[in-house]
């Protein structure tokens, strides 16, 4: 699971933003009563969702947008050419441009925590580190900083955790981290990291999917409740031979094929839940950017109480959804904001850090009236 993403200096975020999954103290009554949205980790306690607020434009597409970036240079940049550039762009007033982009994120394998980091520019890697807590303490894997070669035996350090590691280092361009050549070349620790991102980290429902027939035998009943919040009139669904039938309210013994008689929008809400089940079953990270768009308005909440009800599955999304805004549903940890400054760049807060607003008052009102500032001021056209 993930702990935190910190990212600097890249698309609207010019300064350093973190999202920090890692749940804090609050000792109110409604804290304590939805301690049920978090989850034992790492000595501490991580946050089963996040959401985050903005105004159109303000910037909070580019949060997803920049995790997505850097979980594709890990999962990809191994098949990167030297002619390759990276999809990758820093803030782009005052000179950001011609500085490098970074990431820092903070994650857990099999119970041991990682630190893993890099910076780059659009056409090349900069420096990367990884460290860990083996035994609780923090220790090097390998360190990189391209600013020190040629000679690969001064860009790298290394400790003993990966084997031949300069085999590796000899085989990694300045394109591509070697995090991703050391998975390539059979290096263990690299290997599980490279799962990680590629298997645990999911950046569209679509990657996960359970087979149908599995989901029938085991999840039957929870696709139907699932279809009836979304005001579909489908009371049974079966699996006759190859072919997946749906039975309908109006006449539940008439069977319909469901690949050539049931609408887009089932098939599309059908998938998309044996997606989500299997990420929930099995404690995945999902990103999803505009919530409200990719799901149907009544399986929001629905969707984020999955994953709050879940044992360890994480989602973190961004939404308009000023309804969401309510401390009966979520924490104030688990709530943030991006807002867009004069200057152009965008920041982002976590409601947590209001220490005067109290869990008793309005959210959703003090939002929209500009209480946390991630809302737009729409001046009175002249029409």
């Amino acid at each position: 699971m993930v702990l935190l993403f910190r990212l600097n200096n890249i698309f609207s975020f010019r300064d350093e933003i973190t999202l920090d999954l890692q749940a804090a103290k609050i000792q109110t009554e409604k804290g304590k009563a939805l301690s049920g949205n978090l989850f034992s980790v790492a000595g501490g306690h991580a946050m089963k969702s996040v959401s985050i607020f903005g105004a159109n434009a303000s910037g909070k597409s580019n949060i997803i947008k920049g995790i997505h970036a850097c979980v594709d240079m890990i999962r990809s940049s191994h098949t990167y050419n030297e002619d390759t550039v990276f999809d990758v762009a820093p803030f782009k007033f005052n000179g950001n441009d011609k500085k490098p982009s970074s990431f820092f994120i903070r994650f857990v394998i099999d119970e041991i925590e990682y630190e893993y980091s890099f910076t780059m520019t659009r056409t090349e890697i900069l420096t990367e580190e990884l460290f860990y807590y083996p035994n609780g303490r923090r220790a090097l894997v390998f360190s990189r900083d391209e600013s020190k070669g040629p000679d690969k035996k001064n860009v790298y350090e290394f400790k003993q955790v990966i084997k031949r590691p300069m085999d590796v280092a000899s085989n990694t361009s300045r394109k591509t981290l070697f995090i991703s050549r050391a998975s390539q070349m059979d290096r263990e620790i690299a290997k599980r990291i490279f799962r990680f991102f590629s298997e645990d980290v999911v950046l569209d429902y679509k990657e996960s999917a359970m087979p149908i027939d599995s989901f029938i035998k085991t999840r039957k009943e929870q696709i139907l409740e699932i279809l009836n919040t979304a005001d579909s009139d489908i009371v049974d669904i079966q699996i006759q031979g190859n072919a997946l039938k749906t039975f309908h309210r109006g006449n539940p013994d008439i069977a319909f094929d469901f690949d050539t008689e049931e609408s887009e929008g089932t098939k599309t809400l059908f998938q998309m839940m044996l997606s989500m089940i299997d990420i929930i079953r099995n404690g995945r990270t999902l990103l999803i950017d505009e919530i409200d768009t990719s799901l149907h308005p009544h399986l929001v909440e629905y969707i984020i109480n999955l994953f709050n009800n879940s044992d360890h599955a994480q989602l973190i999304y961004t939404t308009h959804n000023t309804h969401l805004l309510n401390t009966d549903f979520q924490r104030r940890d688990q709530v943030y904001f991006v807002n867009k400054r004069e200057d152009g760049c965008s920041d982002l807060y976590s409601l947590f850090d209001f220490k005067d607003f109290r869990d008793t008052f309005d959210m959703e009102k003090a939002y929209l009236q500009g209480r946390f500032d991630a809302v737009p001021y729409l001046s009175r056209p002249n029409l």
